[in-house]
This record gives C-alpha cells, sequence and structure tokens, in this order.
C-alpha cells in the first residue's frame, strides 16, 4: 500500500508542476490574477502623461511579457515584464532590454504599480528604485503617471492600390 500511496503523491505533484508551467490558474499553487491581469494587458494602449501639458502621445505594446514603451524615437524602451502575485497595489516589474539611450539602461528594473479601471490603465512608476504606493499626487514623489485607452489594431488593407492604369483596362 505504501508504495501505491507514494505514486499517488508523485502523480499529484507532477499534475501540480504541469499545471503551474503553464500558467493554470486552477492550480491552488498557481498565482491567483497574475495569469487573468497579464491576459488584460495584452494590446496596444495609447495615452498621455497625466499633467503634461505637451500632449505628447505615448504607446505601450504587451505581447505575451513582452512590453514595448514608445514616446518618440529618442524616448522608448523594450522590456520583459512580470506581475508579482500578491501585490496591492498591482505591481508590474519591467527588466530594460534596448533602449533609445543605448546599452546604459539595460538591465535595470523599473517598477510601477497599475490598474485597469473602465478601459484605462493607469500607471505610476518612477525613476527610482522605490515602489510607488498609490496613484495619488506622484508628481510629489518623483513618480510619472500614465493614463492609456487600448486601441483595436489597424487592419491591413490586403489589396493592392488600384492604379489608374487598371481603371482603364475596365
Amino acid at each position: 500500500m505504501k508504495p501505491f500511496r507514494n505514486l499517488l503523491i508523485l502523480v499529484a505533484l507532477a499534475f501540480s508542476l504541469i499545471l503551474i508551467a503553464d500558467g493554470a490558474e486552477a492550480s491552488p499553487r498557481a498565482p491567483k490574477g497574475t495569469a487573468a491581469e497579464l491576459k488584460r494587458l495584452q494590446g496596444t494602449w495609447e495615452g498621455v502623461v497625466v499633467g503634461d501639458k505637451s500632449g505628447q502621445k505615448i504607446t505601450i505594446t504587451i505581447t505575451g511579457n513582452s512590453l514595448h514603451f514608445h514616446r518618440d524615437e529618442d524616448f522608448w524602451f523594450e522590456t520583459t515584464i512580470t506581475l508579482p502575485a500578491g501585490t496591492d497595489p498591482q505591481q508590474l516589474h519591467a527588466t530594460i532590454k534596448g533602449s533609445a539611450q543605448g546599452d546604459n539602461s539595460n538591465g535595470k528594473v523599473v517598477v510601477a504599480i497599475f490598474k485597469i479601471e473602465d478601459g484605462t490603465l493607469t500607471l505610476a512608476a518612477g525613476g527610482s528604485e522605490e515602489t510607488p504606493k498609490s496613484f495619488e499626487a506622484p508628481e510629489d514623489k518623483g513618480l510619472t503617471l500614465y493614463e492609456l485607452r487600448k486601441v483595436q489594431p489597424q487592419k491591413k488593407n490586403t489589396q493592392p492600390p488600384k492604379t489608374r492604369c487598371a481603371e482603364l483596362a475596365h
């Protein structure tokens, strides 16, 4: 009976590890909410820095665990992200893999907090290693607050453009 019990324990452990590796939320050991939050973040978000009078557009594209931040050709970042479980507010850790500044910022981790409410993604991020605690008065704490809305991908026209010659041939 003891070998059978050990086999059951081994099978249950292997099944739990498979579920965790697949990111399944049904597993009691998998972090609750992080897979769902990462899924909600997927796509392209456009918006602005709150309080920035220039109105420069910010674009953030998230695919899987990759995040591309773009303001202009002189200010962009390629990162990989993780969403630590059990943080309130929800945190996003972005490890810089490439940027407009070259290798100077590669490997640095930017910690932000985020929330998605009424279709708006709000991010509070700081340049220091201090983790933002709230979305209130970020400029007083050296933080930057972003408000972004998800945009639908533009459908590509698969038809070649009609030329004047093609129109005349008909």
